[in-house]
């Protein structure tokens, strides 16, 4: 019987069917290139825990961490980092026609957001934004480096003057206690949510495959942590979850559009202080890795 089944033409066949499968399980997979966006008062250097895990985990990875804005430069005027970390990342996704992907962390992820937007014909695949303000921040504690004496109740009148507005944090400072002087003065944050001019496409964040918003109640910098989730106070600093604010009821920027197609990822892990959500592996590998298609 066995002879039978294995007459060379058969016995031939179930070699290169095995030699095959063997292959095939050895050949690494390839993965689409990664750009990187950093934090504030950083630089390059703090994402490499997470740079390095990537090529580990997923070898052969082409990764892109910018160097730009670096330290004390990074609080320059956001709209300037967008327009030239955006450059790059044109760049990136032209030697990769195939798609990229987008992490930032920090501050370094509402740059991303918003470079998604102000450039929509990107190729960017997957977003990734680690702990970062996309509501905006009403929080000084990592302010105190730079302002020693900052308070959050008095921040807006720096804030919200031609001069404040020349600093990062000041574009994404979102006071819930003066929200006309918010509007009237923020040069950035409420352009970037179209809540007024409707100045940037949405169409830039509807097009990604996933956005993957990564936060925790632990945080301890952003304030409220909710806003890396789009989530942000009420005047009385009561917490308004995305669902329930106009940014998503009134679709301004495709959030509601891209929750209807499931396309807005939430993880929220509890202990993870502000400052080790990029140092963290176990965060690497559960809620970055994955979706580094």
């Amino acid at each position: 019987m066995f002879c039978c089944l294995l007459r060379p033409n058969n016995a031939y066949t179930l070699f290169i069917i095995i030699v095959t499968l063997i292959l095939s399980n050895n050949v690494a997979k390839s993965y689409r290139a990664v750009a990187v966006i950093h934090g504030i008062l950083t630089g390059s250097d703090s994402m490499e825990t997470i740079t390095n895990r990537i090529k580990e985990m997923h070898p052969g990875t082409q990764i892109y961490n910018t160097q730009r804005y670096a330290g004390w430069s990074s609080l320059e005027p956001m709209w300037r980092q967008v327009e030239e970390i955006g450059n790059d990342i044109l760049s990136i996704g032209a030697a990769f026609p195939e798609g990229i992907n987008l992490l930032g962390y920090s501050q370094g992820g509402l740059l991303a957001r918003a470079i998604l937007q102000r450039f929509p014909d990107h190729n960017v695949k997957n977003f990734i934004s680690l702990s970062s303000p996309q509501a905006g921040q009403y929080g000084t504690r990592f302010l105190h480096l730079i302002f020693p004496d900052l308070m959050c109740e008095t921040a807006y009148e720096l804030f919200y003057s031609k001069i404040g507005q020349h600093t990062s944090v000041g574009n994404y400072w979102n006071d819930p206690h003066h929200q006309e002087l918010y509007y009237k003065y923020s040069k950035f944050l409420p352009l970037v949510n179209n809540e007024k001019n409707k100045t940037v496409s949405k169409y830039g964040l509807i097009k990604l495959d996933k956005m993957v918003l990564i936060g925790g109640p632990d945080d301890g910098v952003i304030t409220p942590w909710q806003s890396s989730q789009f989530g942000y106070f009420d005047k009385n600093e009561t917490i308004v979850e995305m669902h329930n604010r106009d940014e998503y009821k009134n679709d301004l920027i495709g959030l509601k559009t891209m929750d209807k197609q499931k396309k807005l990822i939430f993880h929220t892990v509890p202990g993870i202080p502000h400052f080790e959500w990029h140092k963290n592996i176990s965060i690497v590998d559960q809620f970055i890795l994955p979706y580094l298609n």
